[in-house]
């Protein structure tokens, strides 16, 4: 892994971070470390964002993208 990078999932604990899985880097090694919320994790989060006002409303959804084709194209109504 050495001059490669990674993308490693964590929870933090304080000012530490505990990884998922082990590197091959050696303890002591300075790294550059990017900090995000995982939005892919189990459960399906990771599209949960993506929906927006329809995240929690399936059938508002299913309207909406039933409705959208007739809103392009008259001649479907």
């Amino acid at each position: 892994m050495t001059g490669d990078t990674a993308i490693l999932k964590g929870v933090i604990h304080g000012k530490t971070i505990e990884l998922e899985s082990a590197t091959a880097l050696p303890d002591g090694q300075a790294v550059s470390v990017v900090v995000r919320p995982a939005t892919d994790q189990e459960g399906g989060d990771g599209l949960h964002p993506a929906f927006g006002g329809w995240a929690d409303d399936a059938e508002a959804l299913e309207a909406f993208l039933l409705q959208a084709p007739r809103d392009r194209d008259p001649r479907r109504a």
